[in-house]
């Protein structure tokens, strides 16, 4: 369905330990389920719910080890403290088994990923649209929030959550933070010293996620179903990131343009800045590397706009004949996306950004959660229509070609776009 980010995050690791769920407390009433939005329903952010409809729900996710004892604790907390009963379960491949089970009839009520699967999963069946029956107020999510968790006008899941990426500096390496990308390409270039392992700059660049700000920076962009022509891919402004990186980025990076490498190098103490999301820093906190958070800094020709992605539960197609378990799942997501309480941990712990408009730029979030935030004002969100799921693998092929210095920019790009209007026609 798209790139598998989140593959990446379970071999790297989340952010953190689990600790207990102080203040998450999921508080009884005596009404029990839901009532339709009367008035007497929490609205979650005090961390209450209503006792529950009694029902049974399975949620499915894809999570890193440390993001997993969260999510298991967080869902036994809720457990034990409503009528309802989540079973939940880590699936190694998501995107595989839910493409096969939910058909099936075998799938979950509920699944966690990032908002651009939502036109896929809805033109599949995978999802139904439950807006006429949630019961919390759609406006306390941000803007952002709220059109990433719709398509074609249908509620397709709640949000909890916001990421992207942003750079990030060594600072036993670079002594001060760049005002601007000027600066930080000098300063890259100025630490650049492969002869004794140290580079100026590591990050994935045969990736489209992680190069987004600078395909972006020039007015470019991959795909965009509003526009005339929706696939950006080889159009010059696109091109012209793709050229910016080749010139300032690649002569001062690791020769294998991958994650993994380029993580590594980064992870390892080796490179003075790399652009990677919140998942990469619990490796960073074990190895003990003198890092910072920083949001894109300002570009004199440009400006960088990462792709962000709001972290939702999907609401599965089994959830449409309704009944007890149905409602469970809605429940719960329901707590889940608005205890905020819950949702200040996740950005502790996880380096989770709050989708809850009161939450959002807060003085109380980390400063890493702050810096992430800032770039995902300054992102746009990936796009949610199914015919970005042809886009993703050609550009990175095309990226990778370009590193290796097997085509030129425009050359792979053209490339790209001729294969990405061949996957739409298959």
């Amino acid at each position: 369905m798209t790139m598998d980010r989140r593959t990446l995050m379970k071999q790297i690791g989340g952010i953190g330990a689990a600790t207990a769920l102080a203040g998450c407390s999921v508080q009884e009433n005596n009404d029990g389920g839901s009532d339709g939005g009367d008035g007497n329903s929490s609205d979650g952010s005090d961390g209450s719910s209503s006792s529950g409809s009694g029902g049974t729900a399975t949620a499915w996710y894809s999570l890193s080890d440390s993001e997993l004892a969260i999510r298991e604790e967080v869902i036994s907390t809720y457990n034990d403290e409503t009528s309802n009963t989540i079973e939940g379960a880590d699936i190694s491949d998501l995107q595989q088994k839910t493409t096969s089970a939910i058909p099936a009839g075998e799938g979950p009520h509920i699944f966690d990923w990032a908002h651009d699967w939502a036109g896929n999963v809805y033109e599949q069946g995978f999802v139904v649209d439950k807006s006429d029956e949630v019961s919390i107020d759609l406006g306390q999510f941000t803007e952002t929030a709220q059109d990433a968790i719709q398509y074609d006008g249908n509620l397709v899941g709640l949000p909890y959550g916001a990421e992207t990426v942003t750079p990030i500096v060594n600072r036993d390496i670079v002594d001060s933070t760049p005002e601007s990308v000027d600066e930080m390409l000098t300063l890259i270039e100025e630490n650049h010293d492969p002869d004794n392992g140290q580079y100026g700059l590591a990050f994935p660049f045969a990736d489209g996620y992680f190069t987004s700000a600078w395909l972006h920076a020039f007015g470019g962009y991959l795909y965009d179903n509003s526009a005339d022509d929706k696939l950006g891919v080889n159009k010059s402004e696109t091109v012209q990131g793709v050229e910016f990186m080749l010139e300032n980025f690649v002569p001062y990076m690791p020769n294998d343009p991958t994650y993994e490498p380029q993580a590594a190098a980064f992870n390892e103490g080796n490179a003075a800045f790399t652009i990677n999301g919140p998942w990469s820093l619990a490796t960073l906190n074990d190895n003990d590397v003198n890092y910072e958070v920083f949001s894109f800094p300002e570009m004199s020709d440009g400006e960088p706009r990462p792709y962000t992605g709001i972290q939702m539960w999907y609401f599965a197609s089994a959830m449409e004949d309704g009944g007890d378990d149905a409602a469970a799942a809605r429940e719960f997501t329901e707590w889940f996306a608005t205890n905020e309480d819950h949702i200040t941990k996740l950005a502790s712990d996880l380096g989770s950004i709050p989708v809850l408009s009161n939450l959002v730029g807060g003085d109380g979030l980390p400063e890493t959660v702050q810096a992430y935030s800032q770039s995902a004002g300054q992102g746009t969100p990936m796009p949610s229509h199914p015919d970005m799921d042809g886009v993703w693998q050609p550009v990175n092929d095309a990226l990778t070609r370009a590193f290796n210095g097997d085509s030129s920019a425009q050359e792979a790009m053209d490339a790209a776009a001729e294969q990405v209007r061949s996957n739409w026609e298959d």
